[in-house]
């Protein structure tokens, strides 16, 4: 895949208003100014702030989304966000399937595609996440795993304009951990063999130090970035490793 690669911001559970409308407006404005147009930038911050964040970022090139989202139309589901409230927020991404919800929320492939389906029919692209553990990878099983999940994960409903993966190592993420540029490369020509034409990010500590080598790795269309999207220069080297 070629063209301008996605970096995607996944503030998870961080952000106040004060902070948050900080963090945006500094971050706007170092889009504003970049000379570089070799990527798109999504954020994706706590529900909580999509509302007050989307003010700020609606004027700008920058484009966001949610870290989550419910199967079901919208009811009587207490705590949850139906894709059609992440619709009216102005989002145009979810994030589904992170390993951390796979992990702490027991959540399954078949559930990640049952809500992947129901954020099609409301018109958001979802980021749906796959990736091996530790140990999986230790005993050679990350290429199964990882397929099985693919294969379970993604709906029918699937193309390669409202769908793209984000292959996030688990032992990776938030660890310090990066998987090698030869891991990351294998691994990116695995799931193409898989999911033809969809953009595939990777995630999993990326920073700005290390984010030109693994952005320009055969396959990597862009980067999912979880704890470093919260500082703004971090970030911001990224997207311009691009």
């Amino acid at each position: 895949m070629t063209g301008a690669k996605l970096i995607v911001g996944n503030w998870k559970m961080n952000g106040l208003m004060a902070d948050s409308r900080e963090r945006t407006e500094k971050l706007t404005a170092a889009v504003a100014k970049s000379t570089s147009g070799s990527f798109h930038m999504v954020l994706c911050p706590p529900a909580t702030m999509i509302n007050a964040v989307s003010w700020f970022l609606k004027e700008s090139a920058i484009r966001w989304g949610g870290q989550d989202c419910h199967d079901q139309p919208p009811g009587a589901f207490t705590g949850d966000i139906a894709p059609e409230m992440l619709k009216d927020l102005g989002c145009d991404f979810v994030i589904l399937g992170h390993s951390e919800r796979r992990q702490h929320h027991k959540e399954t492939s078949a559930l990640v595609a049952s809500k992947a389906k129901r954020a099609h029919a409301t018109g958001l692209v979802t980021i749906i996440c796959v990736g091996e553990l530790d140990a999986e990878r230790s005993a050679g099983k990350h290429e199964s795993v990882v397929a099985q999940q693919l294969k379970e994960s993604i709906p029918d409903t699937a193309t390669s304009d409202n769908t793209v993966i984000a292959y996030e190592p688990v032992w990776a993420i938030g660890t310090g951990k990066t998987a090698s540029g030869d891991d990351i490369k294998q691994m990116h020509a695995f799931i193409r063999g898989k999911v033809g034409k969809m953009q595939i990010l990777y995630g999993g500590s990326v920073k700005g130090s290390n984010a030109r080598e693994i952005l320009h790795t055969a396959n990597v269309d862009g980067v999912l970035v979880g704890g470093a999207s919260l500082k703004v220069d971090e970030f911001m080297a990224i997207a311009e490793a691009s």
